[in-house]
């Protein structure tokens, strides 16, 4: 569950903007701050299974937008490749300028 939400949370920080103010609402709620559904469903009143059905198709949307446009994954391969850089370096090793090379043809 913890993945799923480290996830989720990246996810919408890449693409927070291409949702809607409720979306990115129930969101926030649900992710950032922690609310539960019947939280979240008594501060917009409704029910709690409009916000369960609202979160669920935002994670499906969230998802389809990385599969087309791959920020998070990009990121993430980023982030190993910094970390290798940066051992590498610290070690002295020679194959900095090979993951740097990557990092530079990532895009």
């Amino acid at each position: 569950m913890l993945e799923k939400t480290t996830r989720m949370n990246y996810l919408f920080d890449f693409y927070q903007e291409l949702l809607t103010d409720k979306q990115r609402s129930y969101m926030e709620y649900y992710y950032l701050e922690d609310y539960s559904l019947g939280e979240i469903s008594e501060t917009f009143n409704v029910s709690r299974q409009a916000v369960y059905d609202n979160i669920k198709r935002t994670e499906t949307m969230l998802e389809e937008y990385e599969q087309k446009l791959d920020l998070y994954d990009r990121f993430e391969k980023r982030q190993r490749l910094l970390k290798q850089l940066k051992e590498s370096v610290q070690k002295g090793s020679d194959d900095a300028i090979e993951i740097i090379e990557t990092l530079e043809n990532l895009d």
